[in-house]
């Protein structure tokens, strides 16, 4: 396991069966976890295994602002976040792709997009940052039934690629070495991967942000001979 001692990362939707996996990973690594989800009373898990909990509506831009702000006055620079904000609507083919299922859908890639720009500071300046979302092996053969979340994974994934660029441009043209990462982990299906998700995560940390910055990692489960 990493050494994370000294890291703090910030887990967004931290709520789900990943989110805890995730934070007891980063914490028994050493990590300070702020753990985060809209239900205070689901965040008592987490704050269980050493968390510090907010409870805060990630799509609500001015919300997602004033939560670094509290971050900040109590001293906390973030190293990492994990996005894990999503969900699942799908099926009934093209016809069944109704405009309800997408907007919810759409909240996640709306979080990540405020919340990206709320870290890209702290992320930036840390000697390690890391920043990684979720996605699905979707993107690359989408259904009609899955349209709209096979879009909103897309969507995520450009906006993913395009921190990268610009964590890239901005060392390459101060002549600084590349601190920070941006990576895409996809899956097929997350249920029962969540501790293999949590777990290379946490072991971004042990590769160097140029290998990483701009990849995609797709976690799989363990074939058995």
């Amino acid at each position: 396991m990493t050494d994370l001692t000294g890291r703090t990362v910030l887990i967004a939707g931290a709520t789900s069966a990943s989110g805890l996996a995730a934070t007891r990973a980063l914490t028994s690594a050493g990590a300070h976890v702020v753990a985060t989800g809209r239900h205070p009373d689901k965040l008592a898990p987490l704050a269980a295994l050493g968390a510090d909990t907010e409870t805060v509506d990630l799509a609500d831009e001015r919300a997602v602002r004033e939560l670094l702000v509290r971050l900040h006055d109590r001293g906390s620079s973030l190293d990492g976040l994990l996005h894990l904000v999503g969900g699942w609507r799908g099926g009934g083919g093209l016809a069944g792709q109704t405009e309800e299922d997408y907007r919810a859908l759409e909240s996640s890639f709306t979080a990540l997009r405020h919340l990206s720009r709320a870290v890209d500071d702290d992320l930036r300046a840390s000697p390690a940052g890391r920043l990684a979302i979720v996605s699905s092996t979707a993107v690359e053969r989408p259904l009609a039934g899955g349209a709209n979340y096979a879009a909103v994974k897309a969507a995520s994934e450009a906006w993913t690629r395009a921190v990268a660029q610009g964590w890239a441009k901005a060392a390459r043209e101060a002549g600084e070495p590349l601190r920070a990462a941006a990576v895409i982990f996809r899956v097929k299906a997350l249920a029962g991967l969540e501790d293999r998700l949590a777990a290379a995560y946490a072991g971004l940390w042990a590769a160097e942000a140029p290998e990483l910055n701009d990849s995609i990692i797709e976690i799989q489960e363990q074939v058995r001979n």
